[in-house]
């Protein structure tokens, strides 16, 4: 049987690998096992949650993967982060994320350095700019998608360059010399 070290309390609200008492090592209070494994996936991912009340109007930005339920109007730049729209969201506003999921309803242009994924009953009014894009059956999507890679900058066609060569009996270029 095994029994939990109550002298033992995490200050963060994380669990602190310490020995339990003489003879008793759990494989969580050591820092090993699944749980130990599962705590360290968990904890390596901050989440911020959005609720479905919450009204945000302006711009919004962060430095931590997050999830709307609610409504936002303005703008959103999670440069290096995961935005998720989650079934109750509604966004209006312009996106730019390393990756956005859309579950929920959003109006307006997403840009996304990585992916920009639309799931079952999610709903996108706007361009998509990213270099893989999904839009699952039931989704809606109306507007256009620009999957160029960042990598990979626009410059125009090079016309065919033909080899022109002068005829040995023809004129010079610039008439006849005197």
């Amino acid at each position: 049987m095994w029994k939990r070290d109550e002298s033992v309390k995490p200050s963060t609200g994380r669990e602190t690998p310490q020995p339990a008492g003489p003879g008793v090592q759990s494989g969580a209070a050591a820092g090993h096992g699944p749980d130990a494994d599962t705590r360290r996936h968990v904890e390596s991912r901050d989440v911020v949650n959005i609720g479905k009340s919450v009204v945000i109007k302006g711009e919004l930005n962060g430095s931590e993967d997050l999830t709307v339920e609610g409504y936002v109007d303005g703008t959103i730049e999670l440069k290096e982060h995961v935005l998720t729209i989650g079934p109750h969201g509604r966004i209006k506003a312009e996106i730019f994320a390393k990756a956005v999921v859309v579950l929920g309803k959003v109006t307006g242009n997403v840009t996304a350095s990585e992916k920009v994924d639309i799931r079952d009953n999610g709903s996108v009014d706007g361009n998509i700019v990213a270099p893989r894009v999904a839009i699952a059956e039931g989704a809606h999507f109306r507007g256009s998608v620009d999957m160029q890679h960042k990598s990979e900058p626009v410059k125009p066609a090079d016309p065919p360059k033909a080899e022109v060569k002068p005829a040995a009996n023809a004129p010079a270029p610039n008439g006849p010399k005197l």
